[in-house]
Order: C-alpha cells, then sequence, then structure tokens
C-alpha cells in the first residue's frame, strides 16, 4: 500500500481553507517545521502567530482570537498540547465552548527517537475526559484532509491527533467524512474490531490472516473517538461474538474505554484491549521496533481476537 505523511497532508489541508476562509488563523509553539504549521506561514504570514515554547500562553490567546470571530488552530507536539496546556485549554477552552482546533502532532509513540517525554500514550484519555471536546485520530492523510476541513466547520473545540510518520493510505478520496461516524473498512461476522490511526492497517493485516483459518473479522475505523454514538457501536457489533479495540495509546482512558462504555450492557460479549499496557514510552532506533516492543501488531490484533473467540 501507498503511505503518504499526515502531517504534510494536515499542513497543505490548513493552507486550503485558510485561502477558502479569512477568519482561520494559525499559531504555533516553536514546532511549524515538525508539525506542518509551517506552510501556513508561508502563505499567510500575517494570520501566523509563532508563540514559542509557550504552549499555556498559546492557548490562551486562541481563546481570546475565537473570541473576536477567528478559527484558531493551535499546534504542538500530542503531549504538550495535551499536557503542558491542560489547564488553559480546560478553563479558557472548554468550558466557555470555544471554537478553537488543538492539533496534536508526533502523536503516540511515532516520535520514536525521542523516548517517554515526547511521546505521547495518554493524550487521547486527557482529551476525550474534557467536556465539550471533540476527539479525532486519522487513519491517514486522505482521511486527515478530510478531517481539518470538517474541523473548520464544526462549531466547538477539537483535539486531532496527528502521527509523525506516513503510514499506508486506506480511505477512499471520493468518501464522505463525518466527525462521529464510525467507517466500516473490512466486513466481518465472528469478531468486530474498533481501531484507529497506524492500527487500522494493523487490524486489516490481522483480519486477512484470520480469514484463512476460517474466521471472520469486521474491522472499524473509529477515527472519532469522541462523540462515540452508543447506538452505531451497537449496531457494528450485532451478531459478533467478541470485539477487540486497536490504538497507540495506553489502554487506560482511550478507544478501549469509549468502546467498552458503549457496550456496557452487552454482558456476553467479551472485549480485549490491544494497546499500551499503562507504561510510558522509551527511544528506539525505528517506530516499527516501537511498535512490536508494544504488542500494536498484527499479531497482537490476531491474538486478541481469537481470545474472545475462546470467551
Amino acid at each position: 500500500m501507498k503511505a503518504e505523511s499526515l502531517r504534510l497532508a494536515y499542513g497543505q489541508a490548513l493552507v486550503e481553507l485558510g485561502r477558502e476562509d479569512d477568519r482561520v488563523v494559525v499559531l504555533e509553539a516553536d514546532l511549524g517545521k515538525s508539525t506542518m504549521s509551517i506552510l501556513f506561514q508561508e502563505a499567510f504570514p500575517s494570520r501566523y502567530f509563532e508563540m514559542g515554547i509557550a504552549e499555556a500562553n498559546m492557548a490562551g490567546t486562541a481563546a481570546g482570537l475565537s473570541l473576536v470571530g477567528k478559527i484558531p488552530f493551535i499546534h504542538s507536539f500530542a503531549v504538550f498540547a495535551a499536557g503542558r496546556a491542560y489547564d488553559q485549554i480546560r478553563q479558557s477552552i472548554a468550558i466557555a465552548r470555544l471554537n478553537v482546533k488543538i492539533c496534536g502532532s508526533s502523536a503516540g509513540l511515532s516520535d520514536f527517537g525521542d523516548g517517554s517525554t515526547h511521546q505521547s500514550i495518554e493524550d487521547m484519555a486527557i482529551m476525550r475526559a474534557l467536556p465539550n471536546m471533540t476527539v479525532l485520530v486519522p487513519v491517514d492523510a486522505v482521511e486527515t484532509r478530510k478531517m481539518v476541513r470538517a474541523m473548520v466547520e464544526w462549531d466547538g473545540p477539537v483535539y486531532i491527533r496527528i502521527n509523525r510518520n506516513d503510514l499506508p493510505v486506506l480511505t477512499d478520496p471520493d468518501s464522505e467524512f463525518q466527525i462521529g461516524k464510525l467507517q466500516v473498512m473490512r466486513d466481518g461476522s465472528d469478531v468486530a474490531v474498533f481501531a484507529n490511526g497506524v492500527m487500522v492497517s494493523k487490524a486489516l493485516a490481522a483480519a486477512e490472516e484470520l480469514a484463512e483459518e476460517g474466521i471472520s473479522v469486521k474491522v472499524i475505523n473509529a477515527s472519532t473517538v469522541k462523540p462515540l454514538a452508543d447506538e452505531e457501536v451497537l449496531a457494528h457489533v450485532e451478531g459478533c461474538r467478541g470485539v477487540v479495540t486497536a490504538e497507540e495509546h495506553s489502554v487506560i482512558g482511550g478507544l478501549g474505554s469509549a468502546v467498552a462504555c458503549a457496550l456496557r450492557r452487552q454482558r456476553n460479549l467479551p472485549i480485549e484491549f490491544v494497546g499500551v499496557k499503562d507504561s510510558f514510552g522509551k527511544s528506539a532506533l525505528s517506530y516499527d521496533e516501537l511498535l512490536v516492543h508494544y504488542g500494536l501488531t498484527a499479531d497482537a490484533v490476531k491474538d486478541a481476537v481469537k481470545a474472545v473467540l475462546e470467551g
């Protein structure tokens, strides 16, 4: 499968929307070359604000800009966007439900060389816990472009989680993206796998291998972690014998927790989580090395599918 950069797709989409809507402004925490917000700076220098390494101040400034009718996008590494600026996001943006968009770049373990201080395995949980916050995790560059457009159209705060590495393109360019909707990537009847980000491709690979063993797996791209409608989750698991969730995030508080909450009354439906097991990240020589170390692989998804089928 062809792989493309989500960061580049994000930056290009932001420029496109900047041309269409002069309310869009961009704030950056000294990481523009990494987040690719630098593309917006090149196109619209008067609507680009370099805030320095000061995420909290950036969030507060964005809140003020939104109050005068702007649509501010703020940027940093996901671990800092969600963590360092949490208080300002909560107090100044989420409580007032202001129209601020937050880009957490180099999310998950994708900044493989910088270790635990720069790897975000808890950002989805932090943002998901905030009332009024919408949480998005694109699967590829194509969905990233669609998401950025949807973020501008969505009224209220949104957090988008961007992977640092090129990921396989799985999204049909002609498909419609809608915040809150789940996308079936492969149909199946025995087990439903809800995945997002890089784990969608791992789940699809697992489903392909399991099909050779006579096990039918449905793979759902849960790129909207919040809002996640209970009724839609229930519709996708109807007739299945088990559920698996797969995410590049802690098993605590992210996609797995959201799906389990939706299934809370399905007492006879076993569920397994594939994710980071309550641990911080660490440095590695490659992204794939970290994915293997933390069990974020197609084999891990296969094992989880077999575990739920065994009850």
